[in-house]
Parts: structure tokens; C-alpha cells; sequence
């Protein structure tokens, strides 16, 4: 039986890992000079590869069931990890390599990948497959390839610019269905943005968004703003939700809570206003939130730095309170896929078997990793969901 995985990422190292036992040949096809390129990428070099727990409640996807079945199996996968000689640091729950550095995956992969003699083929770009007496024929411009088996585990193409993918439409025309492909894991562009004059504040913050005013999704972490609008940690985990709503036409808001660790911030700012005394605007809001955030937040109630807070009205405390508490801005979209950590959408969920990755559709046609509709928030969600189903896919081969 010979096998071919089409895409050398997280994925399809897995798949072909887990598929040689029971199989005369493995074969990859990675349509990049090399090998677990977006690996090195992740954790901003340092590979997050893992998030313990797996929690459902912190992936999207249009099937929770089969994800859930999916995410059963995370243990074993993290186990086999380890026997492949990688050593995790955690950090509250986040893994990285204990060299902290991506290039030891990718390498971990290249040793396994070397001993196990897996063929792979560099800079094969796909542009068809087909299906005919149970053999699939993979065609590129020059060449095409037969095999009994197909793992397709090609990603997505965010965080790459102007390259474009044949495979969501040609497993479209096998008779898939391809929800859509849109940036995650992403910053957010804001209307007006660069009238708050704002980029380089980094802040604590809830971050909710609105979508046609109502409640989507709410985070809370670091955020960091831009030129262009909002970005950082809390941004990327409510963007594919706004990827989603603004490609249905939907007007988007986000509301900004800029002093998330204060729960009642009019209470706050009457105490320090008695304990500091005849204390100006400037003072009062020093040490609380950043310099230039609190220009930016004076600016726009209309009330200026030496202003005592003794001598402000009660509407303008109000206005002033809301603004820190309940900023809002218009979300005109996100930034593109090139700019993006992952995408939300591919293949649904709903058309492949979660105990082996197998298509419904298809037989002998096996789908993996961010091909797939599912995607997580920061953390290492993404790419241990690449390995457990590379995982899954391979030793359903592998034991078939």
C-alpha cells in the first residue's frame, strides 16, 4: 500500500509518522522548499506547541461533537511527542521546547522523519487530484503521482503572502464543503484609528464584540494598539468572530474596558480623589493607565490634564468613566490572511469521521490540521490540534 500526505506541516509529519507501519511506502509532497516551515513561526519562535487542557470551550468549529472525539485522544498524542525526544517547559499551561526554541521541533521532526525513511518531495504544487478504480492520481503542472491512500494536511495560507491554494476547490469538486476561508488569530482594523493617535499603548484590557448589538464573544489580555486599530493576544482570540460576522455584512463593534482590574471605577477614582487630595486630572489617572492613554481618554471626554478632579461634574466623571470602562470602536475589518496566525473555516467538521479523519465523502481520502473548520485561540490550541489529528489519520492507516 503506498501513501501520500500531501503537505509537510505539523499535520502531515504526524500523519506520516503514525502511517509506516502498515505501508509499503509514505510518501510527502510539501509544495515548500522545505519541510515545517510555519512551525518555526509559531510562539514567535519559541513553538507553543501545546495547551494543557484541550478545552472545547476554547476552539470554533460547525461540529463540537466530533471535535470533542477528536480532543479525546489528546493524551496519547502528547505521550507520543515526548517519545519522539521532545522535552516540554510548561508555563501555566502553555508548553514550549525546553530549548525554547521552534528550530528543536522541527528538528525532532527531521530525525524521526530521516529514520523512518519517509520520501519527501519538495515544491510540488498540487493542482488536481482524482479518484479512479480506489487509486487517487495527484497531478501537478509536470508530474502526477498515484497512491491508495491520500492524507491532504496542507494548512491554511495564513502568515504567507500571494500564495494561493488549489486544494479547497478541488476537494469542493470531490464534493466537500469548503466553509469560508478567513482570517484568525489576527489584528483588527478600526475606523478612524489613527485620529486616537495612539499606536504603541500596551494594556491590560476586556476586549468584548458586538455584533449587530449583540454579546459574541469577550476576552481579556494584553492589548496592544495600532495605526491601523487593535491588536495583541486579547484581539487575535475574538478575531476569527469578527472575520465571521463581518464577511455576513454585520456591523461590528468592540467595546473596550481599559481598567479590566477595577471593578467599580467611579467608587475608585472618588477614593483616590479624597486620599490625594486637590489632586489634578494628570495625577489622579498616573500609575493607573498609560500616559498616553490617559490624554487620548481626557481628550475625548473634554477635559484637560490640569482640570481638578474636585471640580468636575457629575456628567462629565460619568462620560470620562465610560470611556475608560466602555470605550467603543467600529471594526471596519481584519488585517488580510498574510497577516493572520490561522484561519477559521475549510473542510466542515461534519464530513469526516473524528476517530480516524477519514472523508465521509470519500473513501481512502483522509483530512487533517487547519484544512479543517476548526480553529483555536492563542496558546498552543492550533497547532496540538495539527498533531492530534495528523496523529488520528496515520494510525487509522497504520492499523487499517
Amino acid at each position: 500500500m503506498k501513501v501520500v500526505i500531501i503537505g509537510g506541516g505539523a499535520s502531515g509529519i504526524m500523519a506520516a509518522l503514525n502511517a509506516q507501519n502498515n505501508a509499503d511506502e509514505v510518501l510527502i509532497l510539501e509544495s515548500k522548499s522545505d519541510i515545517a516551515k510555519k512551525i518555526l513561526m509559531t510562539g514567535n519562535g519559541r513553538c507553543n506547541y501545546w495547551h494543557e487542557p484541550l478545552d472545547i470551550a476554547s476552539y470554533y468549529t460547525d461540529n463540537p461533537d466530533n471535535l470533542l472525539e477528536i480532543l479525546s485522544k489528546q493524551e496519547e498524542v502528547f505521550k507520543q511527542l515526548s517519545s519522539f525526544g521532545l522535552v516540554p517547559r510548561n508555563k501555566d499551561g502553555y508548553f514550549y521546547p525546553l530549548s525554547n526554541q521552534a528550530t528543536s521541533v522541527r528538528d525532532m521532526f527531521k530525525y524521526q522523519l530521516l529514520k523512518s525513511k519517509i520520501k519527501i518531495i519538495n515544491d510540488f504544487h498540487v493542482i488536481n487530484i482524482t479518484k479512479e478504480n480506489n487509486i487517487f492520481t495527484i497531478k501537478s503542472a509536470t508530474e502526477h503521482i498515484t497512491c491508495d491512500k491520500i492524507i491532504i494536511a496542507t494548512g491554511s495560507n495564513a502568515g504567507y503572502k500571494a500564495e494561493i491554494s488549489e486544494i479547497p476547490e478541488i476537494l469542493k469538486r470531490m464534493g466537500h464543503t469548503i466553509n469560508p476561508i478567513l482570517p484568525s488569530l489576527t489584528p483588527l482594523v478600526v475606523e478612524g484609528a489613527k485620529k486616537y493617535n495612539w499606536a504603541g499603548i500596551r494594556t491590560d484590557a476586556i476586549l468584548t464584540l458586538i455584533s449587530d448589538y449583540k454579546t459574541i464573544k469577550e476576552e481579556r489580555g494584553e492589548l496592544q494598539l495600532t495605526n491601523d486599530g487593535i491588536s495583541g493576544i486579547v484581539t487575535f482570540n475574538i478575531s476569527g468572530y469578527a472575520s465571521r460576522e463581518l464577511f455576513n455584512h454585520h456591523e461590528v463593534i468592540v467595546r473596550i474596558n481599559f481598567l479590566p482590574a477595577i471593578k467599580d471605577v467611579k467608587s475608585y477614582l472618588d477614593e483616590r480623589g479624597d486620599l490625594l487630595g486637590d489632586v489634578s486630572m494628570n495625577e489622579l489617572l498616573n500609575s493607573l493607565l498609560n500616559y498616553k492613554l490617559v490624554g487620548l481618554l481626557l481628550s475625548i471626554s473634554h477635559i484637560k490634564g490640569d482640570t481638578l478632579y474636585k471640580d468636575l461634574t457629575d456628567k462629565q466623571i460619568m462620560w470620562l468613566v465610560n470611556n475608560i470602562t466602555a470605550f467603543e470602536c467600529s471594526i471596519l475589518n481584519t488585517e488580510d490572511i498574510s497577516h493572520s496566525q490561522v484561519c477559521t473555516g475549510g473542510v466542515s467538521l461534519s464530513e469526516i469521521n473524528p476517530k480516524t479523519l477519514e472523508s465521509n465523502i470519500i473513501d481512502g481520502l483522509y483530512l487533517t490540521g487547519e484544512l479543517l473548520d476548526v480553529d483555536g485561540i492563542c496558546g498552543g490550541y492550533n497547532l496540538a490540534f495539527a498533531f492530534i489529528t495528523g496523529y488520528l489519520a496515520g494510525g487509522a492507516i497504520s492499523h487499517a
